[in-house]
């Protein structure tokens, strides 16, 4: 019997800590929902979200002395597993949510859909953007960072770069200055995109010096960053930058694209949610985490909204379903 001769309840599309949540949650509530999670080559969409490229979480509530991502990770799949939710690693590669059933295919785009669903919750997450150099999946938690508030405090009374000249690299640098010896911005322009607040903020700190005209072209170190090498924009020079970390900040990108024409979008490409909520302008279909938290992006505040998804999804069920109820 292929998945599509069966209606399910639930249809969770991604696994990070907002979908395993999503999914704890509605097998609890007798739902046996579907995890669509992801495919470990898949660039965007991978099994257990961001987190699997993260080596010592701190800030997760409940673990005193950090954990390793993907053992969070792994901590939550199991959990999900034991109430009755089926996780199956593969990547959805068409949705149709004009009509109830929803349809959801995996592979094959123009066969019969793989999936139906009275209920759909997105969970796709974001990717950072990265500056695409050689040996950057490697060094990510190993010197290489995405996120400030994530990995400061491991660069006590050390040299560090950001490199970024937006409001959200500004933040970081700042953040990050609470901890480092010197925090070099890298900003390959000879201006700054960020507001001119942030802007006054960052020149006024004495710990923050810009580099103005510059890129990172490489990364140097073998287990860990040890230093960058960096490029002058004007004319071509190669210098090193000894800092042993760099926090990359020019943006993150919503995984949304499967779900484009069909899902109301914010202007930067996030799924938009009603207020408080994550339903989205279609019924029955809810998006939680970074695929439509632009603001927080942390992965406590993920796996709240994967929570909020599942509730609001098994009360639409009690009063949309005849059928479930």
């Amino acid at each position: 019997m292929s998945g599509s001769d069966q209606v399910r309840d639930v249809v969770i599309i991604g696994s990070g800590p907002a979908g395993l949540t999503a999914a704890i949650y509605t097998a609890r509530a007798s739902l046996a929902p579907l995890v669509l999670e992801g495919e470990p080559s898949s660039t965007s969409d991978q099994p257990g979200g961001q987190l699997m490229l993260t080596t010592d979480v701190e800030n997760f509530p409940g673990f005193p002395d950090g954990v390793m991502g993907p053992e969070l990770m792994m901590g939550f799949k199991k959990q999900a597993e034991r109430f009755g939710a089926e996780i199956d690693t593969v990547k959805a590669s068409k949705v149709d949510l004009s009509e109830r059933p929803f349809k959801i295919w995996v592979g094959d785009t123009e066969a019969e859909p793989t999936h139906l669903a009275k209920t759909v919750i997105i969970s796709t997450g974001a990717q950072s953007l990265m500056l695409g150099l050689d040996r950057e999946n490697e060094l990510i938690g190993h010197g290489l960072s995405t996120c400030a508030t994530c990995d400061g405090f491991f660069f006590r009374d050390q040299d560090i770069a950001v490199v970024g000249g937006g409001d959200s690299a500004l933040e970081e640098a700042n953040f990050l200055s609470r901890f480092a010896s010197k925090v070099y911005v890298v900003v390959r322009r000879d201006e700054l995109r960020a507001s001119q607040i942030m802007q006054d903020r960052a020149h006024a700190n004495p710990k923050i010096e810009f580099l103005w005209n510059t890129s990172v072209v490489e990364y140097v170190g073998e287990t860990k960053l040890e230093h960058v090498k960096i490029k002058n924009n004007l004319d071509d020079s190669i210098s090193d930058l000894a800092v042993t970390g760099l926090f990359i900040a020019i943006g993150h990108k919503p995984n949304t694209g499967l779900f484009e024409g069909q899902i109301d979008m914010k202007d930067n490409g996030y799924l938009k949610t009603q207020p408080g909520k994550t339903a989205t302008n279609i019924e029955g279909v809810f998006a939680s985490g970074d695929v439509q938290d632009d603001y927080y992006r942390q992965a406590i505040t993920a796996a709240g909204s994967g929570c909020q998804a599942a509730l609001e999804a098994e009360r639409w069920l009690e009063a949309n379903d005849d059928a479930h109820a």
